[in-house]
């Protein structure tokens, strides 16, 4: 984000062991952009310390309505603020929310607001289950807040079940989806993602160095702006998408048989994965035993996913991937015209798998637009926005 887009967050944090999460996510919130004015009651204090989430954030602590000279800080930090998270947010503080109470510095900055309030319970699991408590969130929901969480799981005092926090790093993906646009609402996006393996005998393979940090991003992104996403994954190393379908596959044939099963459901197609163009004719079931004479393995293409796709009487909306080591804009708008896409998405290969951060070159029929280098998370909601403009136009004709 640019200064003159920065979105400021007032983290609330209240007397739980939870507190300690907030720490980290501060971090992230701040990594992605945000800035963070952490306000804090007389409770959480005990748990985690001022001194320290002032010095992750950079801004002094309220913990006090009496620091400024007006006593008008609830005012004041409200008034700023884009939105205010309350993470943890304990029983009795969902309390005070749902009842309108006022005792304190982050109570009556939540009552005095004009943004948006985000809570993230965590409580024991008793607590959650309270009827009291589940009336209490009833009315937080029905005032328009929004509830992140909470999840199932081992809680501090070794009980299990419901109440327990998010933890930080899908805090701060929800956070930052509550200021996405949902233009994507009510739309069934299906994408690809990560390589193909593609077996040789028992233990060895034909694969690529696709890390699937793209496509996952798109499918997260594609979440934040209210599509309901399918994501057809090849082998990788990470955590599923928060709230996507995934299915797990191995070869490409495997993804276009997963493809095929769901594409006629599918507004918007995204094929970001790697697939191997070739596979071997005939793979061994057994491992193949080294010795001196040479290994002779005849290969054989694998389909091409999208331009089926693209071919389909009833296509979706498709977007392509392209990732070369030269030639990119040549090689690019090539396969574009070829497959008839309305959109694809070219980088260098050399530049991009398995990093962190990318650029891109998407190609239209209006010509082409560049996506600075950044993290990837940010370059595919620029690609979504942008293909979401293109499906609308289309949709229009």
């Amino acid at each position: 984000m640019d200064q003159a887009h920065t979105k400021h967050i007032v983290l609330g944090i209240t007397g739980g062991i939870a507190a300690y999460k907030a720490a980290e996510l501060a971090r992230l919130l701040i990594k992605q952009g945000f800035t963070v004015q952490v306000a804090m009651t007389e409770a959480a204090t005990h748990f985690i310390t001022p001194a320290t989430m002032q010095a992750l954030t950079g801004h002094p602590v309220l913990t006090n309505q009496w620091q400024d000279d007006k006593g008008m800080a609830h005012i004041q930090s409200s008034r700023v603020a884009n939105a205010i998270v309350i993470a943890p947010a304990t029983a009795d503080f969902i309390a005070k929310l749902a009842n309108g109470l006022a005792d304190d510095l982050l109570s009556t900055l939540c009552l005095a607001r004009n943004c948006p309030l985000l809570v993230a319970p965590a409580m024991n699991q008793q607590m959650w289950a309270n009827a009291a408590t589940q009336r209490n969130v009833q009315q937080l929901i029905a005032d328009g807040v929004t509830l992140l969480g909470p999840v199932s799981g081992v809680q501090a005092c070794g009980e299990e079940g419901m109440g327990r926090m998010l933890e930080a790093g899908q805090l701060a993906q929800d956070i930052a989806a509550a200021f996405q646009p949902k233009i994507l609402t009510g739309r069934k996006v299906l994408i690809t993602a990560g390589p193909t393996y593609e077996a040789i005998d028992a233990v060895r393979g034909i694969t690529n160095r696709s890390s699937g940090k793209m496509g996952y991003a798109i499918a997260q992104a594609a979440r934040e702006l209210g599509a309901k996403v399918t994501l057809v994954s090849g082998p990788t190393a990470l955590a599923h998408p928060h709230g996507a379908q995934v299915v797990d596959v191995t070869s490409a044939a495997e993804m276009f048989e997963a493809v095929k099963q769901r594409v006629s459901d599918a507004d918007i197609f995204i094929a970001v994965a790697a697939v191997a163009d070739y596979r071997v004719a005939q793979a061994s079931e057994q491992k193949i035993k080294k010795c001196d004479a040479k290994l002779t393995l005849e290969l054989i293409p694998n389909p091409d996913i999208l331009a089926y796709v693209a071919a389909l009487p009833d296509a979706p909306f498709c977007v392509g991937f392209a990732a070369e080591s030269e030639n990119l804009r040549e090689y690019a708008e090539q396969k574009r015209r070829t497959k008839k896409l309305p959109l694809l998405a070219a980088n260098l290969a050399q530049h991009a798998i398995g990093a962190d951060d990318n650029e891109l070159i998407l190609f239209d029929d209006t010509g082409e637009h560049r996506l600075p280098r950044t993290d990837k998370l940010t370059l595919a909601r620029a690609l979504l926005l942008h293909a979401a403009m293109l499906y609308r136009k289309g949709k229009s004709k």
